[in-house]
């Protein structure tokens, strides 16, 4: 879509929209994102899904090597809408395209010794690996890990239901990171992007409307 079209579509909503997509964009990040690998309860993806939206993390990466997905979309409340989803067959391909966009790999895990939650470094771009409700990530995370990560926990319960645990870490991380000098903040262009895709799914046969603009460019 060329700036023009993109100008001609944004008229189709209103200012009160086009000032909340400013303002939602600008808390936006890509320097962390969340990959869901093989999760079997369906609610609980979805609501992971949630969690990133409310703490502005862009993407999430889905890994369907065993069991297949969708997006509850009542539990996900309309974040389907706002975050970009990624969809892998298989686990390695998932850790190969985020190593060559300049990720680390971290398995989130109770059992391997690494970061307490206070203790990590924000300071990278990072992939946080969520695994099945029984076993955690799988041994191939575990083995390609650039680094473990873990909340601290004080029970005879050595574990916290995935959401939960991905609440609870999205949200220190991210408070963090908007407290520090970090450049989490998405890019103008990544910006712009974004905001096309938002238009486009906002908008009731926003297909339909670009369609005639073209149409009448051209005529």
């Amino acid at each position: 879509m060329d700036s023009q079209a993109f100008e001609y579509l944004q008229s189709y909503l209103t200012d009160r929209r086009k000032a909340l997509f400013s303002k939602v964009l600008a808390e936006r990040t890509k320097h962390v994102t969340v990959v869901m690998e093989d999760v079997y309860q369906l609610h609980n993806t979805s609501a992971v899904m949630r969690s990133c939206d409310v703490f502005g993390i862009q993407e999430l990466h889905v890994v369907e090597e065993r069991l297949g997905k969708r997006v509850d979309r009542e539990i996900a409340m309309g974040a389907q809408k706002w975050i970009d989803l990624h969809r892998y067959d298989d686990i390695e391909s998932c850790m190969a395209t985020l190593q060559q966009n300049g990720y680390q790999l971290i398995a989130t895990t109770p059992h391997h010794e690494g970061d307490i939650l206070s203790d990590f470094d924000i300071s990278k771009k990072s992939a946080l690996f969520f695994g099945t409700e029984k076993n955690g990530v799988s041994e191939k995370v575990l083995a390609q890990a650039d680094g473990y990560l873990k909340i601290p926990m004080y029970g005879f319960t050595e574990s916290l239901n995935i959401s939960v645990s991905a609440a609870i870490i999205l949200q220190d991380i991210v408070h963090r990171l908007k407290q520090s000098e970090v450049r989490w903040q998405l890019s103008e262009a990544e910006k712009r992007q974004i905001e096309m895709a938002w238009t486009l799914r906002c908008i009731k046969s926003s297909e339909k409307i670009l369609a005639r603009y073209y149409n009448e460019k051209i005529s």
